[in-house]
């Protein structure tokens, strides 16, 4: 069976980390949310992975039957520019996938 895993990676404080959070609850997408600051080695690899890209809300989607893993990353100012973008993105993924 195929997985999909949403990771959003935030910060305390940051207010679009909040608004983006709030939509995928809204629309009931589930997801795994990171602090930067708490997940510094992890982000310190995601940030690698956007072309340094150290931005926040960032988020990966992760698709896995367990064996193979698909990630797509995602950073602001580099693949979306506003907040309904990002969700725009993950909700698009999420739909297909489900």
């Amino acid at each position: 069976m195929t997985e999909q895993l949403i990771v959003v990676y935030t910060m305390e404080g940051c207010p679009f980390c909040v608004m983006m959070k709030e939509e995928l609850e809204k629309l009931d997408i589930p997801f795994i949310s990171r602090d930067i600051d708490e997940e510094v080695e992890e982000y310190d690899l995601f940030v690698k992975a956007v072309d340094g890209n150290e931005f926040v809300p960032a988020f990966m989607i992760i698709e896995t039957d367990g064996e193979k893993h698909k990630t797509k990353f995602f950073a602001p100012e580099r693949d979306f520019h506003e907040i309904v973008d990002g969700v725009k993105i993950i909700k698009e993924s999420y739909s297909s996938f489900n």
